[in-house]
């Protein structure tokens, strides 16, 4: 049978209990405004009874107090960084597309395309009214000029982009390894409390949730926790947790103690994808050993399954609309080292729309990567086929040229479909080589004022001298000229083709518009302009600046995606509102959904500053409670003991 101060230990008890209570109640209220902190509730359950051996065979022992909970649901933490990974990706986009967007503009405060063409389309006007004038044509080359300086410009401002964009990714690299080192170290010292099975570390565990809600912004993410059993006993839960961080579809980040890291190595200026891209984009590897810094196998900044802020950086830096070079390999030559592709593609074959790296880089053959030297582009006038060659160089490669790589897929970098700043580079350097081209041709058949056969008027400078380019190579696929621009054929009346172009010919593959600029003889003589179709006319007659007005404004003369070229800008200011709207549509709404979620989560886990009110109500009513038991059964050990007997 029970002592008769069993009435006094189970009173005590309910006041430990109602005061554990309290003290939570007093934590919720306390941390109302902090960040991250989810609600904690003292779980009750009634103490074990007393076997008594009386008729009713036990006795209630009172209450415990089984552990301080916190009021979190993890479906809810799950939802959220899934769209937190979302709302991330577009938010970078939107950032950056509304720096491509600002560029590109054209209005009464900027000076754009639209305002600069058509200045030195109403000064070729004026050159039509004028030939002979030293002026109209002086004033028309420097509209022209002009012109290239825009694209010039335009060129620098999309580099300074990528730039950034690449700045960036390093710094969320950083921040990923920063995230994971404190994930880590609050595992261990969750662990180290929770261990015994009793203790619960929840604060250590909002600090964790905190962080991966911090980690889900930059990259996609999969929590596994799982509980740890008693390698000797299966049976028994030893109260540790293993707690496993994923990103980019599976590749684990944590694991408990121990993280991996994050190293970001820059390429090379042999490694360029794109002919327009800056030197030193980034590549991602994993790093094997912290100590030394050696690295491990490459992150796939690619991978599909790839979100957050990461995957938006990635994609404005390399995004190209999923035009990467890709074909198959028809011929492999281990002596001369050269690896033939035949491409499909029709972007692959016109010139005028290369992104290929004129320094080198890498091509992955039959998912093996070869460095390469240098390319050049065949075209067969036979089936109409276009053939790329590749110079490789062995001894920058892991492994020999074999005609195993005989039949397998050759890429180039990587099919990014997302528009970004190689798309709007490409689409730079197409036009200005599209209209060049054609602007050029037009020239080179009239005759300036001496009556010399025409000079070009755009050029491009070399890279690390004073020289132009003058584009002496042709243009693939078109007929061979002679030295008085009579079409060229061969001994069967066959009209001879340009039918090979290197990627060091003087060719317009070499023109981007970061070299754009006007033929300095120009510059210093305008009369050079060939302005006139016969070149013993006087010096007033203009028919070759009728043709070049004509071909500016007839698209079936000259054109750049199915319309004029003065309708540039119109064409990449679609592309550039439609990805900024989309951007900002996205964000919004991923935004919104975030916000939700995170209102049904803080529903379950945030602290309610009413219903705390209430609790704080409730467990001093039974503090009281218990306190007024103890006060009587004090009445009754009073009476019992002092006042009972003799």
């Amino acid at each position: 049978m029970p002592s008769q101060f069993f009435g006094l230990n189970i009173a005590y008890s309910g006041l430990m209990a109602s005061n554990a209570a309290l003290n939570t109640t007093s934590n919720n209220i306390a941390n109302v405004e902090t960040k991250g902190y989810s609600r904690q509730q003292a779980e009750q359950a009634a103490a074990n009874a007393l076997r008594v051996f009386t008729t009713y065979g036990c006795a209630g022992a009172g209450v415990d107090v089984i552990a301080i909970e916190q009021i979190r649901d993890h479906f809810y933490d799950v939802k959220y960084w899934d769209n937190n990974a979302n709302t991330g990706e577009y938010n970078m986009k939107q950032y950056y597309m509304k720096q491509v967007e600002d560029y590109f503009s054209d209005d009464s405060t900027i000076e754009g395309f639209k305002t600069i063409f058509d200045d030195m389309m109403t000064a070729l006007g004026e050159v039509a009214k004028q030939s002979g004038s030293d002026t109209t044509k002086a004033q028309f080359i420097g509209y022209a000029s002009n012109l290239t300086q825009y694209f010039n410009s335009m060129s620098a401002n999309l580099s300074q982009v990528q730039k950034d964009v690449n700045q960036e990714i390093k710094l969320k690299v950083d921040e990923i390894n920063s995230l994971a080192a404190e994930i880590a170290t609050l595992n261990k010292q969750i662990n180290v409390i929770e261990i015994d099975g009793k203790a619960k570390a929840n604060e250590l565990r909002d600090q964790r949730a905190t962080l991966i809600d911090q980690l889900s912004a930059i990259v996609d993410v999969k929590v596994i926790e799982t509980p740890v059993h008693d390698s000797n006993n299966p049976d028994r839960l030893t109260g540790a947790n293993r707690y496993l961080v994923q990103i980019a579809g599976g590749q684990t980040l944590v694991d408990t103690n121990e993280y991996n890291s994050l190293d970001c190595v820059a390429r090379k200026t042999e490694e360029k994808v794109n002919q327009s891209d800056i030197d030193g984009l980034y590549d991602v590897y994993w790093v094997t050993n912290k100590l030394t810094g050696e690295l491990g196998d490459e992150f796939n900044l690619y991978n599909a399954s790839l979100g957050g802020e990461l995957k938006g950086l990635v994609e404005m830096r390399d995004g190209n609309n999923g035009e990467n070079f890709q074909g198959k390999v028809t011929k492999v030559d281990t002596k001369l080292k050269t690896v033939t592709v035949k491409v499909e593609a029709d972007y692959l074959k016109d010139l005028n729309k290369c992104t290929l790296s004129d320094n080198g880089g890498k091509i992955n053959l039959g998912n093996q990567i070869f460095y390469y030297t240098d390319w050049e582009v065949n075209y067969n006038e036979t089936d109409g086929s276009y053939k790329y060659t590749f110079t490789i160089d062995e001894s920058a490669n892991d492994a020999n040229l074999t005609e195993t790589r005989q039949n397998k897929e050759a890429t180039i970098g990587q099919s990014v479909n997302y528009q970004g700043v190689p798309y709007y580079m490409q689409q730079m350097n197409e036009w200005v080589r599209t209209f060049a081209q054609k602007f050029n041709e037009i020239l080179s058949d009239g005759f300036d004022l001496y009556g010399k056969k025409g000079n070009i008027l755009f050029s491009a400078n070399h890279e690390t001298d004073q020289e132009q380019y003058l584009f002496t190579a042709g243009v693939l696929g078109t007929q061979k000229e002679d030295a008085n621009g009579k079409p060229m054929v061969d001994v069967n009346g066959k009209p001879m083709l340009y039918t090979k172009i290197s990627v060091t010919d003087d060719s317009y593959y070499r023109l981007t518009a970061k070299n754009f600029d006007i033929l300095n003889s120009l510059l210093d003589d305008p009369d050079l302009l060939a302005t006139k179709v016969d070149g013993a006319a006087g010096v007033d007659e203009y028919g070759n600046v009728e043709n070049l007005i004509d071909m500016i404004n007839d698209k079936t003369k000259a054109s750049f995606r199915g319309a004029s070229t003065g309708e540039f800008l119109t064409c990449i200011l679609s592309d550039i509102a439609l990805n900024a709207n989309n951007a900002n549509s996205f964000y919004n709404n991923f935004n919104n959904v975030g916000k939700a979620i995170d209102n049904q989560r803080l529903s379950i886990s945030g602290v309610d500053q009413d219903e705390e009110a209430v609790n704080l109500v409730k467990y001093q009513n039974a503090y009281t409670l218990a306190s007024k038991m103890i006060q009587t059964l004090t009445e009754v050990y009073d009476r019992l003991i002092l006042q009972t007997g003799v």
